[in-house]
């Protein structure tokens, strides 16, 4: 199907998310008429960030209350619309029925729409390497767009904690299935890394594990991943830019699957103590790691860090369909740590008051 036209009409949900808002930003930013989905327009915490862009006082930013759990609350929202960035995250990935009745509303409002010839769909790189066996990153260890968990693995279910990368992909096989259905629109689906970088709101400081966990480093907690897992970055600009790229290009097709993340990798505990040497102005008291790892686990820590010190991370297809050249990790980091201080204000443990405490 064809791209969005430029300067066209694209609905974006979960709009005041940490992605979703970046994702308006970036297509206000290249000249697109946008209709930002939230659940309540009315509340100020989470909107006035968006009323407050150039675009909301031009009328070329409309804000939509919508109700994902309720079919066709999309339905007159994407009248019109030539594209829709599906960002929204529901309420339990856990219930795999429930997931799929939450697309089957977002579809429904798609075919009705007469208008929309393409949805860039936000998965996520759980939908990649979610692994109930970790020797199984081992024997696979490139991370890359044809590369699936193991789903015939008896131990993959919502109750061993894989129900989001399972809800993942009961969504992305929806909508490329609904779409080539259809024959009216395509489905193409991003599955971005960890997002680090500048919050737009206060409250998206705890819409993302990501930037919550550096909140808490600077607050003077930081705590080990799962499974020892590195993170696996991208910047949440660059990956708005990857959503919008995708939206425009002329190059993707229904039911491709493409991965945004820089391919950087780094620890939790390297992470943290990067704050103080990015920005020494702050005399960040850099905290030690707590580790809640049960024992059986922690017992397997080198194990499982030799394992993912394995994992080849490629964004090859991303970088030659979108042209994204992907900020370093440093500077996400450096412009995450300043916004949660200026925006969401967060107060930084600082090591003369640890001295003074002690």
């Amino acid at each position: 199907m064809a791209p969005i036209p430029t300067r066209g009409v694209v609905a974006v949900t979960g709009a005041a998310g940490f992605l979703g808002g970046w994702t308006v930003r970036t297509l206000l930013d290249r000249g697109y008429r946008v209709r930002a989905c939230v659940r309540n327009a009315e509340d100020p915490e989470r909107c006035d960030f968006l009323k407050a862009m150039p675009g909301y006082a031009s009328g070329r930013l409309t804000l939509h209350s919508a109700d994902l759990d309720q079919a066709g609350c999309f339905d007159e929202i994407f009248k019109g619309c030539h594209g829709v960035a599906h960002i929204s995250h529901v309420s339990d990935y856990n219930d795999q029925d429930y997931v799929r009745r939450t697309c089957d509303h977002v579809i429904a409002s798609v075919n009705g729409s007469g208008t929309v010839t393409r949805v860039v769909l936000t998965s996520s790189v759980a939908a990649v390497i979610s692994e109930m066996d970790l020797g199984e990153v081992a024997r696979r260890p490139v991370f890359y767009e044809d590369r699936y968990p193991d789903e015939l693995n008896p131990k993959r279910t919502p109750e061993r904690g894989q129900g989001y990368s399972m809800g993942k992909l009961v969504a992305e096989r929806a909508f490329a299935e609904a779409a080539e259905e259809s024959g009216a629109w395509d489905a193409i689906t991003v599955c971005p890394g960890d997002n680090v970088g500048p919050v737009l709101s206060a409250h998206q400081r705890n819409m993302g594990p990501w930037q919550s966990l550096i909140a808490r480093m600077l607050e003077g907690t930081c705590l080990q991943n799962g499974v020892y897992r590195p993170w696996m970055t991208v910047d949440v600009r660059d990956d708005a830019l990857c959503h919008v790229r995708l939206l425009e290009s002329t190059e993707v097709w229904n039911g491709e699957r493409y991965i945004a993340w820089s391919t950087d990798k780094r620890n939790v505990e390297d992470i943290c103590a990067d704050i103080d040497r990015l920005l020494p102005e702050l005399r960040h008291d850099t905290p030690g790691v707590t580790d809640t790892q049960n024992e059986r686990i922690k017992a397997r820590e080198a194990e499982f860090r030799a394992i993912w010190a394995l994992s080849d991370l490629r964004n090859d297809r991303m970088k030659a369909a979108t042209g994204v050249e992907f900020r370093p990790l440093d500077e996400s980091i450096r412009d995450c740590v300043e916004s949660l201080i200026a925006v969401a204000g967060v107060k930084v443990k600082r090591r003369e008051e640890a001295a003074a405490a002690a």
